[in-house]
């Protein structure tokens, strides 16, 4: 692992405990600009991983809470079309509102 590689996961590890195979995951999804998700029993520490990474570099951080009823267009939102303006209207929610 590189030097920086290894200094982010020796920084979360300082918060985060037992869980170096999952970090090497996520850190490689990070490096080839993929995504993650995290699928686990509750209390185990999903939430304390990522905010840990993004407190490491300086990102920031959200969170979805996903329940057996959400669907893509709750989390990206839709578009509708308004027949009055005759275009389409975005329906969107930001995390940054």
């Amino acid at each position: 692992m590189g030097e920086n590689i290894q200094k982010l996961k020796s920084n979360i590890e300082q918060r985060i405990v037992g869980k170096g195979p999952v970090l090497d995951k996520i850190i490689a999804c990070l490096l080839a600009d993929g995504h993650v998700l995290l699928e686990d029993v509750p209390g185990v520490g999903k939430t304390s991983i990522v905010k840990a990474l993004s407190d490491s570099i300086d990102l920031s951080f959200s969170r979805i809470q996903c329940t057996p009823d959400t669907t893509p267009s709750d989390i990206t939102g839709f578009s509708m079309y308004d027949q009055k303006k005759r275009r389409f209207q975005s329906n969107r929610w930001s995390c940054h509102e």
